[in-house]
């Protein structure tokens, strides 16, 4: 039996998207820390502002800025009043009534000063208790979210490596643990159930390997006798085809089960280079159909398994070499790299696809309007090899239809 392969690799998104919509604005977007420190702030702001009115009313009411004076002075002889904040009452011509007046109104000017001045200090105090307590809301919403940063690494490593990495949050048993368990069961879950698969897939291609290389060896040993029937070389032949059809299947599933593994070796791959050799395997089986090859191929190294990026490029091309019109029909090959990503972009002309079939197209064992695997064309698992491959390399690929009929397969992978 054969050895059960490491769970499959969940590829990380790609950091930029170009069919991906922009928000117009994105500052009107912040992070749920921004959010948090300006809920703190501005909580603390409104409850500073309220509880600094009701102390100005507080104090407004306790020093009393009626206009009944403290005190009156009822006799005037001999008396000598200097001040420097009110001078009006050092004019020695004032009457009694006038310097009564002149001593209410320098009360109330003071009173008014004192509370005005009360009034400045503490909108002084709140705006620097403000901007302490907007960097405290932000220093505390950071200590508040770091379980969730926790949550989001582990995720990430899980996309990266593989599905054994557990969160194991520690603490009292509140919301935040609660997801991060809930989280560790999923990953326990998808562990079990993708290594099953796995198992599942690699074990029994591998003992279909067996029988169908004695089939396959019995079958040339009798159609290699000179003296054999007619008939019988003729079922031969059939069952042999039959057989290496079979023999395609499994390999393909293989290699399937295979592309859905971790690519633990890396090396520089020039997509120049595979895509070439690939149209060069290619090539007999185009000019017997009259199918045209053509294409730019520039640079794109990336880091990845270089057969398993061949067999993207063999797949792409054998499909649109395959799928493909009677006549003038032609298929282009083109490597480049755009926005910090290799690119390579398969076209053909072809039948019409529709759009809503695309999809469809990337499942195993599914072609044009049907899921029958009895075409001559392949098994059923190309495209869907393709983006596994893919994949596995944290890379996309996406087809669009052709205007006219024929497919523009494209697979983005990181440098």
């Amino acid at each position: 039996m054969a050895a059960s392969p490491a769970p499959p690799q969940a590829p990380p998104k790609p950091t930029w998207d170009p069919d991906r919509p922009q928000p117009p604005f994105p500052w009107l977007r912040p992070t749920i820390r921004i959010r948090l420190t300006l809920l703190y702030g501005g909580m603390f702001l409104i409850a500073g502002i309220l509880l600094l009115s009701i102390i100005y009313l507080l104090a407004a009411q306790a020093i009393s800025t009626g206009n009944q004076p403290l005190f009156k002075i009822v006799s005037f002889s001999q008396l000598k009043v200097a001040s420097d904040n009110c001078p009006a009452i050092n004019t020695s011509s004032l009457s009694l009534q006038d310097f009564n007046d002149a001593i209410s109104r320098c009360v109330d000017h003071q009173r008014q000063a004192a509370l005005d001045n009360l009034l400045s200090r503490s909108l002084l105090a709140l705006l620097g208790l403000a901007v302490i307590a907007f960097a405290f809301g932000y220093a505390m919403a950071g200590r508040v979210l770091s379980p969730l940063g926790r949550i989001t690494r582990t995720a990430r490593q899980v996309a990266g490596s593989d599905l054994s990495r557990r969160i194991e949050l520690d603490g009292p048993d509140d919301e935040l643990k609660e997801l991060a368990d809930t989280f560790d069961d999923m990953l326990e879950r998808l562990q079990r159930a993708f290594t099953a698969q796995q198992r599942f897939v690699g074990n029994a291609s591998h003992e279909l390997r067996t029988p169908l290389a004695i089939n396959r060896t019995l079958l040339e040993v009798q159609l290699s006798d000179p003296g054999a029937p007619v008939e019988l070389q003729q079922l031969g032949k059939t069952l042999l085809a039959t057989n290496e059809r079979s023999e395609q299947l499994v390999e393909g599933l293989l290699l399937l089960a295979r592309s859905d593994n971790q690519i633990v070796e890396r090396k520089p791959v020039d997509l120049a280079e595979v895509a070439t050799r690939a149209i060069d395997q290619v090539r007999s089986e185009a000019d017997a159909k009259g199918v045209v090859l053509r294409g730019a191929r520039k640079p794109a190294v990336v880091r990845g398994n270089g057969v398993l990026l061949e067999r993207i490029a063999l797949n792409l091309v054998q499909n649109a070499v395959r799928y493909n019109v009677a006549e003038n029909g032609w298929v282009e090959v083109s490597t480049d790299v755009e926005h910090g990503q290799a690119v390579l972009t398969v076209s053909n002309t072809g039948p019409v696809v529709p759009a809503y079939e695309v999809d469809n197209l990337f499942e195993p064992f599914r072609r044009l309007r049907t899921e029958r695997t009895g075409s001559d064309k392949g098994v059923g698992l190309g495209l869907s090899i393709v983006r596994s491959v893919a994949r596995a390399h944290g890379g996309h690929i996406g087809a669009v239809p052709r205007e006219g009929g024929g497919l523009v397969m494209r697979v983005t992978l990181p440098l």
